[in-house]
């Protein structure tokens, strides 16, 4: 008797996965769930828009919960750069108003707003600290060393902290992230992810391309045609192994020769003049015919004390990594991912190939969760790992990144900072006429003025005279900061440099920030709060490349440059 078969119900987007759609195909649902678990601590300072503008970069996408820290009652200079603030807030405190208006954008982000100076936050919830999942640090803070220990639990404790800084046409922001910091999603690009293994088949695959191609010349034109490339590549291999004593292609010159023994192979008599799978084959012979090998990044991480001497207090990405070097050491090749680029195949054969390389990369994950599992035995963790996160580090452990952070660098007098580790580099960025740096080093003799500011000058006198000789003082203070910074240079890298021409430019930049003397600009705030945000998310969702470590915009130019400092 015949059945009906009734077909499965369809699934319907979630009203979450419609709300977030675009944004789920860049970082996928464990990476919304990251955004979710967040909490935000952003300590506000000076006029505060580029602060809240990463803010609003954050509660769109979905973060759970914002804290913001800011001492400041809503005046009428607020409102012509702080697009979070209404007629309606003059007079009341900036921190509490803007959390108003941020969680309207997004009603299932929770937030509040605390009325407090960075002082007092510091003396009374610095324990705290360590329960944040991100810091931002909105400045120019005129309180630096207030900032010492909160940089310092947050290092301690492990929590990112991004502080930010926007004046005038130029901005700045630096990351500082834990000592040890891997990534594991990084996101390459899909081309560079395909790993064949063609210079080390298994058996299944051999036998598959033996079958389609052990009668190649008595096959149709549309069967010929239609070969997937990475048989035919197969399938010429061993005739050159034939020819040369069992060796593959090595070098250039004979990976040319092997091109041109895949090329000779097509059919051109036929109507289209040519084969397409056989041009796939040649266009990747370059790329794929290369003995196995680990990116820096993984051997960084196969070299670093916690992945050679795991521990049961070690965290999942070490005993996984442990785990992992035992199955490279075993076969000298990683886990396969299972991934196949598009080509011209028949769909029969396609999905078998496919069928072949996931077979084959479910036996790999079944072998590095076997040397999970027997870690976890010896060493007896708190917690199991969950088998989803090593199937992700073994998909995506070829472009593992590991990056070591390093504490902020807080404004103190140039000779009591170490440049030692960095100064070649920066006086080669000092001579570099292109190079953005001088607005790094004015950034930090701003800083510096402003915490050596006396409470005498920092009181405003309304009087043009006054005014014209607080600018006058605080663009000698940054020239002489910024000299001091490059004598240092000079002096920890043991060379003469001729920095004349790179003063000149750093005065340029003294003299705008001078000029903005803490102001900001709400379209120069705006992107700097876009471009922070980004950061932000890459360090929330452990996916993606992070900046290391700090990047600086210049809004006259429209250039922006990376520098670890």
């Amino acid at each position: 008797m015949a059945t009906s078969l009734t077909p499965p119900p369809l699934q319907v987007p979630t009203a979450k996965e419609k709300k977030y759609d675009r944004q789920l195909r860049l970082w996928a649902a464990s990476g919304q769930r990251a955004l979710e678990d967040a909490h935000i601590l952003l300590i506000n300072d000076g006029m505060g828009a580029v602060g809240i503008e990463t803010l609003k970069n954050l509660v769109l996408p979905g973060i759970g919960n914002f804290t913001i820290v800011d001492e400041n009652i809503v005046g009428e200079e607020d409102l012509g750069v702080n697009f979070f603030l209404t007629d309606e807030s003059l007079g009341k405190s900036r921190a509490e108003e803007c959390c108003k208006y941020l969680r309207e954008l997004n009603p299932e982000v929770g937030g509040r707003g605390i009325k407090q100076s960075l002082a007092e936050f510091v003396s009374q919830s610095i324990a705290e600290i360590g329960q944040y999942t991100l810091i931002l640090l909105a400045g120019p803070t005129q309180i630096c060393h207030v900032l010492k220990p909160v940089v310092s639990i947050a290092w301690e404790s492990s929590v990112p902290i991004l502080c930010i800084h926007s004046n005038g046409f130029y901005s700045q922001f630096s990351l500082q992230l834990p000592s040890e910091y891997p990534i594991v999603d990084t996101h390459p690009d899909p081309v560079s992810t395909q790993d064949l293994r063609l210079l080390n088949p298994w058996p299944e695959l051999m036998n598959f391309m033996h079958e389609m191609t052990g009668q190649i010349e008595g096959l149709s034109d549309h069967e010929h045609g239609h070969i997937p490339y990475l048989l035919l590549l197969l399938h010429y291999l061993d005739k050159w192994k034939e020819e040369h004593d069992g060796k593959c292609p090595e070098n250039y010159k004979e990976k040319s020769a092997f091109r041109e023994m895949v090329r000779h192979g097509a059919r051109t008599d036929n109507a289209e003049g040519g084969e397409e799978n056989f041009d796939e084959a040649v266009g990747a012979v370059l790329k794929s015919l290369n003995p196995p090998s680990i990116s820096s990044g993984l051997r960084e991480v196969f070299e670093a004390d916690h992945c050679l001497n795991p521990m049961s207090r070690s965290a999942n990405f070490w005993i996984i990594a442990h785990a992992l070097q035992m199955f490279h050491e075993a076969h000298n090749v990683l886990p396969l991912s299972g991934a196949l680029p598009d080509m011209k195949a028949q769909s029969v054969d396609y999905i078998r190939l496919q069928n072949i390389y996931r077979f084959k990369a479910r036996q790999d994950l079944a072998e590095v969760t076997g040397h999970v599992r027997d870690l976890e035995k010896r060493l007896q963790p708190q917690s199991s790992v969950d088998e989803r996160e090593i199937e992700a580090f073994c998909k995506g452990a070829a472009f593992v990144k590991l990056i070591r952070g390093s504490p902020l660098r807080i404004p103190e007098e140039p000779k009591l900072m170490d440049w030692t580790t960095h100064a070649a580099y920066f006086l080669q960025e000092v001579e570099n006429e292109e190079s953005l740096i001088p607005i790094c080093l004015s950034f930090l003799a701003l800083d510096d003025y402003h915490e050596h500011k006396s409470d005498s000058t920092s009181v405003t006198d309304k009087s043009t005279e006054t005014e014209e000789s607080e600018l006058r003082k605080l663009k000698w203070s940054m020239t002489q900061y910024t000299e001091k910074v490059i004598e240092q240079l000079k002096e920890a890298n043991d060379v003469e440099v001729d920095t004349e021409a790179a003063q000149e430019r750093i005065s340029k930049v003294i003299m705008e920030l001078a000029r903005g003397s803490a102001s900001e600009l709400h379209n120069i705030s705006a992107l700097t709060g876009g471009m922070v945000a980004q950061e932000a998310i890459k360090v929330l969702t452990k996916q993606y490349v992070p900046i290391d470590n700090t990047c600086v915009f210049d809004g006259i130019t429209s250039k922006s440059a990376v520098f670890k400092l």
